[in-house]
């Protein structure tokens, strides 16, 4: 007797059977369940590194990136010992930017050891020990670096005390730990990359310095979402729990821009640290024209009817490029932004929380715009340049929390799948052959 289709009740033949969705047990979770807690000190990580991002978008914008010439010490005092007293000026900005730094620091390590779980408790016990003898060995063979055995010392003592009394939660999912890694290994690169920038005294370094600050908050707030009741609770749901879907196309337009938004963001760190004041000084026109001149003559007479008195770096024909590709991809990322709100609202419904993201994310791109023009406006005045920063931030975050949140929704494969109504995840055979490469289970 032949056999039949499942479904759709017809007779299957050899090219049916190659053609027709292959059916897949229910899905597994995609992480182990974590505590409320964690997810709480991971919005506070990314809370605190948005922070960060705008202090440090206040020390550019101020232009006193070199106040403090030392690292990792502030005019020889161990960074937490320096007298409030001379915390004035251009050190103001700049030594707060690295206490908040190293705030953040601190909450990324303890985050990235807590996505580990109760195992983690002898490797705290010992590595505490071994830096609380570290600090003591300092305060005994190095007396006049007492101040640095005392942070190392007191530093082991409290990883040591905590672990007696830290969370018993399970140890998340292998994939997430190494997403806790990976925040761990981009907050230490980041404290590198800056300090490189002051000892070396190369802008060139200021561009990776910020490029790497908006992708690391970017990943905490991945790390939040993760970490949240409702990614573990519509994870053994098909959609999200919602029946509702999104194309394959759409899914790609909203991770190509956010890949477009993170362009524009190297784009402005480099136009940002260049140190030389406004390119174009002018909006929405510039110099008076829909495209510049950009000649020898041209620049050179920009140059001379400059008004910034803080700009001791004349301006560059690529300068003037640069500003002018920078405002061109600002207008198509927000008709990339537009349009994905119109796709999802469309494909999602109106009540949807990914549609209604998707309409923040449209404001935020709206808001950076303006923020953009005041910037020109008020001739770059500190914290109208510092906002633009921030709202860049919260703009590429967003992006990147939607990609990752329009998975529970799109239908990968050319023909657009399916999910019977059982509950079962139809599972295109151009992905691969076991549960795992949808799961995201190891």
């Amino acid at each position: 007797m032949q056999a039949k289709d499942e479904f759709s009740g017809r007779p299957e033949t050899e090219s049916h059977l190659v053609a027709r969705p292959h059916p897949l047990p229910p899905l597994q979770p995609f992480s182990a369940p974590t505590s409320p807690w964690l997810h709480c000190w991971a919005v506070l990580t990314a809370v605190a590194t948005l922070a960060l991002v705008a202090v440090g978008g206040l020390v550019t914008s101020h232009g006193v990136g070199m106040a403090v010439p030392d690292w990792p010490n502030t005019y020889g005092y161990n960074m937490f010992f320096f007298p409030l007293s001379k915390w004035v000026g251009g050190i103001f900005y700049e030594h707060t930017h690295r206490l908040v730094a190293s705030g953040v620091g601190l909450l990324t390590t303890i985050l990235a050891i807590w996505l580990y779980g109760r195992p983690v408790r002898r490797f705290l016990r010992f590595a505490g020990l071994g830096l609380a003898g570290a600090g003591v060995a300092t305060l005994v063979t190095v007396p006049w670096r007492w101040s640095d055995g005392l942070v190392v010392g007191a530093t082991g003592l409290a990883a040591s005390g905590a672990s007696f009394c830290w969370p018993r939660c399970s140890a998340g999912a292998k994939w997430l730990r190494r997403l806790g890694v990976a925040a761990f290994v981009a907050v230490v690169s980041q404290g590198v990359l800056g300090g490189l920038r002051v000892v070396l005294f190369k802008d060139q370094i200021g561009i990776f310095h910020g490029t790497l600050a908006q992708l690391f908050f970017a990943l905490t707030c991945a790390i939040a979402l993760f970490t949240s009741r409702w990614w573990q609770e519509t994870a053994l749901k098909p959609d999200g729990g919602s029946g509702s879907r999104i194309r394959n196309w759409t899914f790609w337009l909203l991770t190509g821009t956010t890949g477009l938004i993170l362009l524009q963001l190297v784009l402005g760190a480099t136009m940002r640290h260049q140190h030389a004041g406004l390119a174009i000084p002018d909006f929405p026109l510039a110099y008076g024209k829909l495209w510049p001149d950009a000649d020898v003559q041209s620049i050179a007479g920009y140059n001379a009817h400059r008004l910034e008195v803080m700009a001791v770096k004349p301006i560059t024909a690529f300068q003037v490029i640069l500003q002018m590709v920078h405002r061109l991809v600002a207008l198509g990322i927000l008709a990339a932004v537009a349009l994905c709100a119109w796709s999802l609202r469309r494909q999602l419904g109106p009540k949807n929380a990914g549609s209604k993201l998707a309409l923040v994310w449209l404001g935020l791109i709206l808001a950076q715009g303006v923020l953009g023009a005041a910037t020109i406006w008020s001739n770059k005045a500190a914290d109208v340049a510092t906002a633009h920063v921030v709202v860049g931030a919260l703009s590429l975050a967003t992006g990147a929390i939607l990609c990752i949140v329009s998975t529970r929704y799109a239908v990968f494969g050319r023909q657009g799948v399916a999910v019977p109504a059982v509950g079962r995840q139809e599972f295109p055979r151009s992905l691969g052959s076991s549960p795992a490469s949808v799961t995201g289970m190891n």
